[in-house]
């Protein structure tokens, strides 16, 4: 299933100058690339809700608590810029 981009996440990109399509890989929901075009990472597990999908289908309150469950499960690669860690709770979170 190819997973549909949130404009949340069209936002979030545009702000960082990076590129994002759906994924072509089996169970990840974004490819990040840079302004040059060139492919950075993959993100996100098709398998699994973001913010944009709790806030669509929750609401605020449960999209927050969502959120702030995952910043506090990947707080360590969250902090490393670059990362796919970093892009993920950047673009989905």
């Amino acid at each position: 299933m190819v997973y549909k981009i949130k404009q949340y996440s069209y936002n979030k990109a545009k702000k960082i100058g990076v590129s994002i399509y759906p994924s072509n890989r089996r169970l990840k929901k974004i490819d990040v690339f840079s302004p040059d075009d060139e492919f950075i990472c993959s993100i996100g597990d098709t398998r699994y809700k973001d913010y944009p999908t709790f806030l669509e289908e929750e609401g605020e309150e449960i999209a927050e608590m969502h959120r702030k469950a995952y910043r506090s499960r990947h707080a360590k690669e969250l902090k490393r810029i670059g990362t796919p860690g970093w892009y993920a709770n950047y673009l989905l979170w």
